[in-house]
C-alpha cells in the first residue's frame, strides 16, 4: 500500500458508518436501539469496574460502540462473489460456512469479517452473508422463473464495479476513490419500495417462501438487520419496552453467565413496509428488523461439543412459557459448563490470549527464577491470560434469528436446527463445495483462526520466558 493509500481498515469503518446513518434513517426504531445500547453499556462499565478494566486492558472498550454486524442475502453466484471482491477490499474475508437450509431456511452463508488481530480491535465490522438455493424451491416452473427475473437485475451500480476493478488492480484506494467506493456500495444495501415483479408473482414467490420473495423480488438485497453489540442483553432486553420496542419472546443462544461464551441474541419483529408492485400499489412486503447481540469468549472444539450436548438436553425439556422460564431451564443445564476463566483455560473449553504480564516484567528484570510450565507462569501473576472474543455466528442462532423475526416459532426452529446435527455429512460437505464455488474460494474456518491468535500469543509469551506452552 503506498503513502497516499486508505487502509482497508478506515473504509471498512467509513462503510459501517455510513451503513449505520442510511439504516437509522429507513428504520427509526434502530436508532431507538443504538441509544438503548449505549445506555446499557455505560451502566454496566459504572457499576462493574473489574469488568471495566478488564475490556480496557483487552482493547475491547474502544471497539464496542463502533461494533455492527449486518445480514445480507443475494441470489445468484456472481452477486456473491463480487460481494467477496467488494468485501476483501475492506479487509473482510469469508469465514465459516452455516448450511441453514438444514433449518428449514434455503440458504447457505457464509459471514464476512476482519481476521487478523489489529484489524478486529480497529473495527470488527462482520456481515453475514446468503445465497439464495434456487433448487429448494419444489415447483420447477416458479424455480426457472426466479432465476429468470435474478438474471435480469444488477444490485451494483456502474461505478462500483468499476471502483472494484479499480482497487483490485491499484491494490487499494486514496482518500477520493475510498469515498466515492463507499457511496456507490452503500446503494446495494439500499432499500428499495419498488418491487420488480408484480403481485402474483410476490405472493407465489412468498408462498415458496418468504425469503425467496424477500431475495427474488426487488432490484437490490437490502441490508435486513444492523446489530449493536451490549454489555449485558438481559438489560437490554428488559428496557426495549421502556424505548417503544417490543422485543421477541426469548433471548438467544446460552444463558447469562458470569464468564459469556458465544453470541446471546434479541431482536424486535420484522417490519411490515408498504411496497410498490409493478402492477399495484398497496402490497407490504416484511423482511427488515432490529436485532442486539452479547458476545462472550471463543469455544474450542472441545467446548463447542460441550455447548452442543447442553443445548441438545435443553431443547429435550418441555417449551418454557416466556423469557423467565427459558432462561431459568437454560441456567440449569448450563450450570454443567465451567463458569470461572480458569477452568475455562484449564480444560481447553475455550481460547485465550497469552501476554507478558507486568508483574512478569518485573520479575524478568530481577532475573528471578522462572516458572517451569505457563500453568505455572499464569498462577504465579507471570503471565496474564485472557479470553479471546468470539467474532462468529451459530447456525442455531442465524436460523433462529431468520425464523422468528419472520413469524415462525422459535421452539420450532430450534428442533430444526438441532435435527440437522445429525445429517449426512457428505451432503453438508457437497453443499459447502458449492457455496465456495460459488463464492470463488474456500471459507475461513474459525477454530483455525482462532487456534492462530492463541499460538501466535503463546509463542510470543515462550519466546520471552522460555517455558513449554
Amino acid at each position: 500500500m503506498t503513502l497516499s493509500q486508505v487502509s482497508p481498515d478506515d473504509i471498512r469503518s467509513a462503510f459501517s458508518q455510513a451503513m449505520s446513518d442510511m439504516y437509522r434513517q429507513e428504520v427509526p426504531q434502530y436508532g431507538d436501539l443504538l441509544e438503548l445500547v449505549a445506555n446499557i453499556n455505560q451502566t454496566t462499565l459504572d457499576s462493574d469496574p473489574a469488568l471495566a478494566a478488564r475490556l480496557d486492558a483487552q482493547n475491547e472498550t474502544s471497539r464496542l460502540g463502533v461494533e455492527r454486524h449486518g445480514a445480507i442475502r443475494v441470489g445468484t453466484a456472481d452477486e456473491l462473489s463480487t460481494l467477496r471482491r467488494v468485501f476483501a477490499l475492506m479487509g473482510m474475508y469469508p469465514v465459516s460456512y452455516y448450511d441453514l437450509s438444514e433449518a428449514g431456511v434455503p440458504v447457505h452463508s457464509t459471514a464476512f469479517r476482519p481476521v487478523d488481530e489489529s484489524a478486529l480491535q480497529r473495527n470488527p465490522f462482520r456481515v453475514f452473508t446468503s445465497l439464495l438455493r434456487l433448487e429448494l424451491i419444489e415447483d420447477a416452473a416458479l424455480r426457472r422463473q426466479a432465476a429468470s427475473i435474478l438474471a435480469e437485475r444488477d444490485i451494483f451500480t456502474s461505478g462500483a464495479r468499476e471502483l472494484i476493478e479499480l482497487g483490485e488492480r491499484q491494490g487499494g484506494f486514496d482518500r477520493d476513490q475510498a469515498e466515492r467506493f463507499v457511496s456507490e456500495i452503500l446503494e446495494t444495501f439500499r432499500w428499495h419500495r419498488d418491487a420488480t415483479v408484480d403481485q402474483e408473482t410476490y405472493h407465489a414467490l412468498h408462498a415458496a417462501h418468504r425469503l425467496v420473495a424477500d431475495v427474488v423480488c426487488f432490484r437490490g438485497p437490502h441490508i435486513n438487520h444492523l446489530t449493536p453489540r451490549t454489555l449485558d442483553i438481559d438489560a437490554a432486553q428488559a428496557a426495549m419496552p421502556e424505548y417503544g420496542i417490543t422485543p421477541k419472546a426469548v433471548i438467544e443462544g446460552p444463558p447469562r453467565r458470569q464468564w459469556p461464551i458465544l453470541l446471546r441474541q434479541t431482536s424486535f419483529k420484522a417490519l411490515e413496509e408498504p411496497v410498490r408492485f409493478a402492477d399495484s400499489d398497496g402490497g407490504t412486503h416484511t423482511a427488515r428488523f432490529g436485532e442486539i447481540e452479547q458476545r462472550g469468549v471463543a469455544l474450542t472444539p472441545k467446548g463447542r461439543a460441550l455447548y452442543d450436548e447442553l443445548l441438545t438436553r435443553s431443547r429435550q425439556a418441555s417449551a418454557a412459557a416466556d423469557n423467565l422460564a427459558h432462561q431459568r431451564q437454560l441456567s440449569e443445564v448450563f450450570a454443567a459448563f465451567p463458569d470461572d476463566a480458569a477452568t475455562l483455560r484449564r480444560e481447553a473449553l475455550a481460547y485465550f490470549r497469552y501476554q507478558i504480564s507486568e508483574s512478569g516484567r518485573e520479575h524478568l528484570a530481577s532475573a528471578e527464577p522462572v516458572p517451569t510450565s505457563l500453568d505455572a507462569a499464569v498462577e504465579a501473576g507471570w503471565v496474564d491470560a485472557t479470553p479471546i472474543t468470539y467474532e462468529d455466528f451459530l447456525p442455531v442462532s442465524a436460523a433462529g434469528i431468520f425464523q422468528s423475526n419472520l413469524g415462525d416459532t422459535q421452539h420450532e426452529t430450534q428442533h430444526q436446527a438441532h435435527t440437522s446435527e445429525s445429517r449426512s455429512e457428505s451432503r453438508s460437505e457437497s453443499n459447502q463445495s458449492a457455496f465456495e464455488l460459488a463464492l470463488g474460494r474456500p471459507v475461513h474456518d474459525e477454530f483455525e483462526l482462532y487456534g492462530r491468535l492463541q499460538q501466535d500469543s503463546l509463542d510470543r509469551v515462550q519466546q520471552h520466558l522460555g517455558v513449554n506452552p
